[in-house]
């Protein structure tokens, strides 16, 4: 199933007035945030991808031209010679379209249509969040409904209390963002071709295409309280790497399974092993938009 990664934003929330890089060139690790998700994907057996770029389209195009396995992978050094123990790109296929500098999210999806002629259905990406989402699952679930899309809804993430003020002004209550019965868009999709007859030209993905979807009743969501985390602002892309640096990296679910593996763990993918499993079910709530 192809990939489309939408990676060709200025990332304002990302700038730190010296770099120019885009926001998926930003590191986690030794590698940069598009690669993480596309090993995501790759985990899942998705490695045809689609990357619709833009601002900064020059680093991610160098990124892979001039891509170096030995930065992520054991090796041998013999003669002279490298001899890889292990691969992160080998088998996966990657186009390159340029599809704007100011596009919105709807007309960059437009601009690669072609290249995901012919597919039933197909995933897509803001390129900039990461997650421990069974893929999988969603997929499945997906297939079997009539739906145009599915996305990935996860619970808002602000740290802001919300307060219950009554007509008296008294506070009547209290609470957190996460105990109020929303879900925000968390930038993961899985789209059939028919996504296309709702976006016109220069239209963005949520307000033109997928609010109309929910009207419908032809637009899913996949509720997942795992781990979620963007990277929009220096501080998330920051936590993410520190993350990262002390070995807490959920999201790299390749790693997972390798150790399980390795150690003869039952295979802790399966529904009845997580305790994350959740419901796929129609967008009736309130809904985040992104």
């Amino acid at each position: 199933m192809k990939v489309v990664l939408f990676c060709g934003g200025y990332g304002m929330r990302m700038r730190d007035g010296v770099s120019d890089l885009p926001k998926p060139m930003h590191q986690v690790g030794p590698r940069p945030l598009i690669w993480h998700v596309m090993r995501y994907y790759a985990h899942f057996g998705h490695t045809d991808f689609v990357l619709c770029l833009g601002y900064g389209a020059h680093h991610i195009k160098d990124f892979f031209l001039t891509y170096s396995e030995t930065a992520s992978n054991d090796f041998v050094l013999r003669g002279g010679d490298v001899h890889l123990l292990g691969s992160d790109i080998s088998d996966w296929t990657i186009t390159f379209v340029h599809t704007g500098l100011d596009s919105p999210i709807g007309e960059r999806l437009r601009r690669v249509r072609p290249h995901v002629a012919g597919e039933e259905m197909f995933l897509a990406n803001y390129a900039d969040v990461l997650t421990d989402l069974p893929l999988n699952r969603m997929i499945d679930r997906f297939r079997t409904s009539n739906a145009v899309g599915a996305l990935l809804a996860v619970p808002p993430q602000s740290a802001f209390h919300c307060v219950d003020v009554g007509d008296d002004d008294r506070v009547a209550g209290i609470s957190t963002l996460q105990e109020m019965p929303l879900w925000e868009n968390g930038g993961y999709f899985v789209l059939r071709p028919e996504i296309f007859d709702y976006l016109p030209r220069n239209g963005d993905l949520i307000m033109d295409a997928c609010r109309p979807l929910a009207k419908e009743g032809r637009l899913m969501a996949y509720r997942h309280r795992g781990f979620w985390q963007p990277a929009d602002t220096v501080k998330e892309r920051h936590a993410l790497e520190a993350s990262y640096q002390v070995g807490d990296r959920p999201w790299m679910l390749w790693e997972r399974d390798a150790d399980n593996a390795s150690a003869g763990d039952p295979d802790l993918t399966t529904p009845e092993n997580d305790p994350l499993h959740a419901a796929f079910a129609s967008v009736r709530g309130s809904l985040v938009e992104r």
